[in-house]
């Protein structure tokens, strides 16, 4: 009887589509970036800020580039949230704090800064930092997360930014917004924690996942994905992130 059972959730699993709905947040972001940097000129001096891992570097052969990193997180943090276990900044070619750069006034063409800001204490200093390297007309390329959790803690300092944080403090010194777009939308983002969800529940409670859990996630995943296929408007509420370009003055 058990082995019957077994055969007809093994066969609902597998006829419920479990899609790449609630993937998307990183690939996603990566081709924004990498079709900013496409755009950029030959030659130009490119600095990667908070560079980390330098994910970015490989598509940036036509470029100077060069990268800053604040050199203090090796992976596994105080333990708590995610980390990475290993992370090894020692190929970074600025070791600094973002907010003193030591590159001189207007230096640099363009600034790549990618889900950094949650681990700046204070990012509006950075967003100072950035606008005395630009030179005049230089290009900002910005992503941070909108809503996140607990990440490389204990160097974690914001849930997220919202599309108002970036006109009021980016228009406040000067810049210029080019392009701002959310990234994913409400039921995207609601998937993405559905699928960490076996993995939490194990991690942080008694109660274990179990098959009934794992049918229902199916379920709810196709649900999701139809209303993000439909979606009108939900990214106002919640999104992964925001992706913004912008000039300076």
């Amino acid at each position: 009887m058990k082995k019957v059972i077994r055969k007809l959730i093994n066969f609902l699993l597998n006829t419920i589509n479990n899609s790449d709905v609630g993937l998307l947040n990183s690939s996603t972001r990566e081709d924004w970036i990498i079709k900013q940097i496409e755009t950029l000129p030959e030659g130009s001096i490119f600095l990667d800020a908070g560079a980390g891992l330098m994910p970015y570097k490989k598509y940036c052969t036509k470029l100077i580039y060069k990268s800053q990193d604040f050199g203090e997180y090796s992976g596994s943090g105080d333990g708590l949230g995610l980390q990475k276990d290993t992370f090894d900044t020692s190929s970074v070619d600025i070791i600094s704090d973002i907010t003193s750069i030591p590159l001189e006034n207007g230096s640099i063409d363009t600034i790549l800064c990618s889900e950094v800001f949650e681990h700046i204490a204070d990012p509006v200093k950075a967003l100072e930092e950035f606008n005395r390297l630009l030179r005049p007309g230089g290009k900002l390329i910005l992503t941070a997360p909108f809503n996140s959790i607990t990440h490389f803690s204990p160097h974690f300092y914001a849930t997220g930014f919202s599309n108002n944080y970036y006109h009021h403090h980016l228009t406040e010194l000067g810049f210029k917004i080019i392009e701002i777009e959310s990234n994913g939308n409400y039921f995207e983002y609601m998937a993405q924690e559905l699928k960490r969800l076996p993995k939490v529940s194990k991690q942080n409670s008694s109660i274990k996942p179990n098959l009934v859990l794992e049918v229902s996630i199916r379920y709810l995943l196709r649900y999701l994905q139809k209303n993000s296929i439909n979606d009108s408007g939900s990214n106002q509420l919640l999104c992964f992130g925001y992706h913004v370009l912008a000039e300076k003055g």
